[in-house]
């Protein structure tokens, strides 16, 4: 018997209407939102914005990091990073060191104060993917990852697996 509910069997994944992908796009633009919304609110009390997000979280999964890789994560201009950087050292968020082997490269690690941030940012998207995921169930779940790995470009997929060997 058919199922007649609206929600694509398995089967009918494979053969994705363009009508079900622009659903699929607008609910990922949807979600993004969501997801940035609570962590948007924090920053905007200290003056900053999405990239320093980004920057404070890869610093805290990878402490001493360099500038350079962290560039090559981010995909930002040197020029962007710098300023974001610089942001954070001036306001005591992130130390950076001069490298031990390399005196031309920096080392990056967040202060006390960069770590309290991280955790304020990261808690509150944790506890919204918690709820999502636990709506969800575990099959949903792996399935959303595989999708999300599905969608990242080589070279930050390599990014990704570095950092899942990590936890």
């Amino acid at each position: 018997m058919p199922d007649n509910s609206g929600a694509p069997s398995g089967q009918s994944l494979l053969f994705l209407t363009d009508e079900q992908l622009r659903k699929g796009i607008e609910a990922m633009f949807f979600a993004y939102r969501g997801f940035t919304a609570d962590p948007d609110r924090i920053l905007a009390e200290h003056g900053y914005g999405r990239a320093h997000h980004r920057a404070v979280h890869f610093i805290h999964r990878a402490p001493g990091t360099t500038v350079n890789n962290l560039l090559n994560i981010l995909g930002v201009t040197k020029q962007s990073l710098n300023r974001v950087l610089r942001t954070l050292i001036d306001d005591g968020l992130v130390e950076s060191r001069v490298g031990a082997q390399d005196k031309r490269e920096r080392h990056l690690f967040l202060t006390e104060k960069g770590g309290a941030l991280e955790a304020a940012l990261s808690e509150a998207q944790r506890g919204r993917m918690r709820t999502a995921y636990r709506a969800a169930g575990p099959e949903a779940v792996q399935g959303f990852r595989t999708v999300l790995e599905a969608m990242m470009e080589a070279d930050m997929r390599g990014h990704y697996e570095k950092m899942k060997e990590k936890t």
